[in-house]
Formats: structure tokens, C-alpha cells, sequence
């Protein structure tokens, strides 16, 4: 398996979302160790949400995990593929009676949010080195945010600070990440 990708997702894990706390629980899962990192070679959606439902298996067997980044080293490049994985992988993940115990945060090279432009540096709140599935426990989240004052605030803080960085410092730190 390819571990640059694995080692591109940690460095932007740390010097991205905990750096600049897109995430305000991510240091603690951090420094834990206990975000795992899964590469997937699927090229097809019907792979990819395979390979979601055995990291969802595998979550189930390993308590110790907080949280899973399926990384697709491979596919996945056009963003708007990448968004029917994403569409078929929420119905899969309630099929399969995950919904409620699971649920899926997406990132991407290319990401866009919906009506907003692709220049726009608030779409580096979810840009990743590699289009990634985020496996989150609902309850887990639910405890982080019990004790988080204004939760409601991180989008509109992120994308804040991702504005106020501009778009060439976001670039520059995306790239860096894979370069390391």
C-alpha cells in the first residue's frame, strides 16, 4: 500500500485541521492515536462503499478507534464523482442500520461547497491532499460538542480564517503536505 497518502493525510491532519482548528476535536484524537488511516485502491463506487462498510465493520471491531479516514489513493479524482460516492455511501451507511451509530464527513482536493465559487478559500475547510470518507461515531461527536461552547460557530469561524489566508496560502499548505 502506498503510505505517502497515509503520510500526506496525517500531515494535513496536524498542520491543517489541528494547526488551524477546522476541527476543535481533532488534537485530542491526535494526540491519542486513535484516528486510523485506511487506504482504499477502489476506482469504482461500488468498491469504494464496500471498503466504507468494512471500515465501518472494522470500527465496530476496535473500540480503541475514534474515528477512520478512508483515504482513496487512486480514485475518486473528479470531484463530482467523488459527490455519488458520497451520495450512494450516506444511503448505504443507513441500509446497512449504521445510520446513528456512524456518520460520514467528506474531503477532497477539489471540494467545492454548493453555490459557492471554486476559487473560494473557504472550500480549503474541506480540501484534503486525497478524496477521504470520515468515519465519525455519532456518540463520540455528540459528547465533544455537549462540551463545546457554541458549536454552531466552527463553519462560520473556519471559513473566517480561511478567507481571511486567502486561497494561495491554502494552495501552498495543501501541496505542502503531500510534499513532505
Amino acid at each position: 500500500m502506498n503510505s505517502d497518502a497515509i503520510s500526506a493525510m496525517k500531515n494535513w491532519v496536524s498542520s491543517v485541521i489541528v494547526k488551524y482548528n477546522f476541527c476543535p476535536f481533532a488534537r485530542k484524537e491526535v494526540e491519542n492515536n486513535t484516528i486510523h488511516y485506511e487506504l482504499s485502491d477502489a476506482l469504482t463506487i461500488e468498491d469504494a462503499v464496500l471498503a466504507m462498510i468494512e471500515s465501518c465493520i472494522a470500527l465496530d471491531s476496535h473500540p480503541e478507534r475514534e474515528t477512520t479516514l478512508l483515504i482513496f489513493n487512486n480514485g475518486f479524482h473528479d470531484f463530482d464523482a467523488f459527490l455519488d460516492l458520497v451520495d450512494l455511501a450516506n444511503a448505504l451507511l443507513a441500509a446497512q442500520g449504521y445510520e446513528g451509530k456512524y456518520q460520514i464527513a467528506n474531503f477532497h482536493p477539489d471540494y467545492v461547497f454548493a453555490d459557492s465559487d471554486e476559487n473560494d478559500p473557504a472550500n480549503y475547510t474541506n480540501r484534503a491532499p486525497y478524496p477521504t470518507l470520515h468515519l465519525i461515531r455519532e456518540d463520540s461527536m455528540a459528547q465533544a460538542l455537549a462540551t463545546y461552547d457554541d458549536p454552531e460557530q466552527i463553519p462560520e469561524n473556519n471559513i473566517r480564517l480561511a478567507r481571511r489566508k486567502g486561497e494561495a496560502f491554502w494552495q501552498q499548505l495543501l501541496s505542502s503536505c503531500k510534499s513532505h
